[in-house]
């Protein structure tokens, strides 16, 4: 119990000082290319954010124990470059889409969109990443497992990319999923430590409008989540959990979330705060 306390306490700071480390590096340095976006508001945001939390949240991986680091790693270093290849060559692909229908649509006419090879990838990440994660029973019910852990994690990847649409919001949602997987102990409580350490240096920058986590910060704290959560022993959790995201991730092809919470009093007032 100790050990894991303090592996928790590891991860949650190597992230946060990662996250830091990285925000300032590129506040100095501006990288080459297009890191800017126009935001809901008409306003320039940068994208900067992301790469600090995605290099934030995999250092914070490093307190993990060894089969269970690699797996976690691999999934999250593959959410993130599926993202920074939305972020910054989504132009360059012959083709574009909205959403899964949109981006399975394109593939069925022959067309590549960059929403097609991000699936790929983030799936393929979350495949090697679940390897590592606590299952039972035998091969078949193990595979159904090891199945629906995949999907849980490469499920929260884009569902918290869904939510990056207003200042705070993806980190706020994603952040109390974090926080509510602190007390499972062991790895969801070291993997979720770690998305809260990464994510408190981004905060203020992105409440405040000035930069985003883009694709490639909201899908790799979002693979870190689904991490967590896919780490829980509980099976039932586990599956509860899946159906919540795939429920969501439904309702977003017909619904606007921004609408839903700002027609909400309790939902808008907990979106707005600390915005500037």
């Amino acid at each position: 119990m100790k050990n894991g306390k303090l592996r928790a306490l590891c991860a949650a700071a190597l992230a946060a000082g990662g996250a830091a480390a990285v925000q300032r590096l590129l506040d100095r340095r501006p990288p080459a290319g297009s890191w800017t976006r126009t935001s809901y508001s008409g306003a320039d945001v940068s994208l900067t954010e992301g790469a600090a939390a995605a290099g934030g949240v995999a250092l914070g991986l490093c307190a993990l124990p060894g089969k269970a680091r690699l797996g976690a790693l691999a999934a999250v270093a593959a959410a993130g470059a599926a993202g920074a290849v939305d972020d910054h060559f989504e132009d360059r692909f012959p083709a574009r889409g909205k959403g899964f229908a949109g981006h399975l649509g394109a593939l069925r006419e022959g067309r590549m969109t960059s929403g097609v090879l991000k699936i790929g990838l983030i799936s393929a990440g979350a495949g090697v990443g679940a390897l590592g994660l606590p299952r039972r029973g035998g091969f078949f019910r193990r595979g159904v497992a090891w199945a629906g852990q995949t999907a849980l994690v490469a499920g929260a990847a884009n569902f918290v990319n869904l939510l990056d649409l207003r200042p705070g919001r993806a980190l706020k949602a994603n952040g109390l999923a974090a926080a509510g997987l602190i007390g499972a102990g062991g790895a969801p409580s070291i993997l979720a430590a770690g998305v809260l350490g990464a994510s408190a240096p981004c905060l203020p920058g992105d409440l405040s409008g000035a930069t985003m986590l883009g694709d490639l910060g909201a899908n790799a704290l979002g693979a870190a989540t689904g991490l967590a959560a896919a780490s829980v022993r509980c099976e039932s959790a586990r599956w509860a959990a899946l159906a919540g995201i795939v429920a969501l991730t439904l309702a977003s092809e017909r619904v606007s979330f921004s609408k839903v919470i700002e027609g909400n009093p309790v939902l808008a007032r907990i979106d707005r705060l600390g915005r500037a």
